[in-house]
């Protein structure tokens, strides 16, 4: 009787998505990855949907609002959140006007076909050497937020991400704080987040904190490894990789500013797989490495130690290598596929097509858009079969 009742909610909860009723998740389990495109090599978008799907990826970033994405996106059931990029956020500060009608040609167009269940407000903008963009971050966030409650958008919600630049120091954990000279803007913007109800988004890197500290960190601590770890005298918690020390930090600084309720998510984090020459961690190893170990500490779906029952959640970087980015060589190799849609190394995902190190083949002849009554097939086959599981 317990099995019909929870195939009956699972199929009314269904039917009143279809109609618009049910507000939307901003991230479905624990897993998510960022589809960066800063390159011309790289699938059609219709294709990496058909990845993704293939390797029951879910969550999904982007940071635009690509028309084409968006297309192809619409009836895929996967859940996507957009950017705003940071050269639109002082326009979308000063006039309200045009927050709206960006929110109306890139969301509510597109909603409820394509799962649009948040908008980035801008990447990365406290912390960086604009303090213009910097003051004009609350604006943004706060006119886009007023925009989607507007248009009745509920199932979105608004965030920004933060490098780690953010903080005056981050070790130990506990000792970490915000910055002096973006503490008065973030104190406004968690504020808001508070109101909104947005968790504080985070790019937690273990691959730039080891090249930037080489011989001061262990190698196994970054990559997930066995390792002693560290003790934070404080706290009298102790951590086994860094990305944990990383988060707590975080926590850490919200504690101190008077925002310890709010949740972390981690919205990049991953390891380059080639670098320069000064750039030795960047190895197919070790980004093998950092993403598998990576991948099985998420699906224990437990907590960091400073927050042992608020499950972590992460967006890795990236799907593919982006040949189009500026910067080191690390920065155009963080994907988990290569251009062609083939893996990059094995950590359980599969690829479009077989590579040359002779990956299995996927069929994907079928697997367009579907309409929205599959997913009533695939409710029944969940209830007699808990196996098919999005991470």
């Amino acid at each position: 009787m317990r099995s019909i009742g929870v195939c009956f909610v699972l199929l009314l909860l269904l039917f009143v998505h279809h109609k618009g009723y049910v507000t939307a998740k901003a991230f479905t389990g624990t897993y998510g990855i960022n589809y960066g495109r800063i390159a011309n090599n790289i699938p059609s978008p219709n294709e990496v949907v058909r990845l993704l799907k293939a390797a029951k990826i879910k969550n999904v970033r982007i940071y635009d609002a690509d028309h084409t994405v968006l297309d192809a996106f619409r009836g895929s059931g996967l859940d996507l959140v957009i950017g705003l990029p940071n050269e639109y956020v002082k326009d979308m500060s000063s006039n309200a006007d045009h927050a709206l009608t960006w929110v109306r040609e890139n969301v509510q167009a597109y909603v409820p076909d394509t799962h649009i269940v948040g908008i980035a407000v801008g990447n990365e903008v406290l912390g960086g050497s604009d303090l213009d963009l910097q003051s004009a971050l609350y604006g943004a966030v706060k006119n886009i937020y007023n925009a989607t409650q507007k248009l009745k958008l509920d199932i979105v919600q608004i965030t920004t991400a933060h490098s780690q630049a953010v903080f005056a120091n981050s070790y130990p954990p506990s000792a970490c704080i915000f910055k002096e000279d973006v503490a008065q803007n973030m104190k406004k913007l968690l504020e808001l987040f508070t109101q909104m109800g947005s968790p504080f988004c985070l790019n937690a890197y273990p691959f730039l904190a080891y090249m930037g500290s080489l011989g001061q960190i262990d190698i196994n601590y970054a990559l997930f490894n066995p390792t002693d770890g560290v003790y934070d005298e404080k706290t009298k918690l102790h951590y086994d990789n860094m990305l944990d020390a990383q988060i707590d930090a975080a926590y850490a600084a919200l504690v101190d500013a008077g925002f310890g309720k709010m949740e972390v998510i981690v919205t990049e984090t991953g390891w380059a797989s080639d670098g320069d020459p000064n750039e030795g961690a960047a190895t197919p190893e070790n980004a093998r490495t950092y993403n598998y170990n990576l991948r099985k500490r998420l699906a224990k779906r437990k907590g960091t130690p400073r927050r042992p029952k608020s499950m972590l959640k992460a967006y890795i970087f990236a799907l593919f290598n982006e040949n189009s980015k500026p910067g080191p060589t690390s920065e155009r190799n963080f994907g988990l596929y290569k251009p062609d849609g083939t893996i990059a190394y094995d950590i359980g995902f599969p690829g479009l097509k077989s590579s040359a190190s002779g990956s299995s083949r996927l069929s994907f002849k079928g697997l367009g858009a579907q309409t929205w009554h599959w997913s009533y097939l695939l409710v029944l086959f969940t209830c007699a079969s808990s196996s098919y599981l999005f991470l």
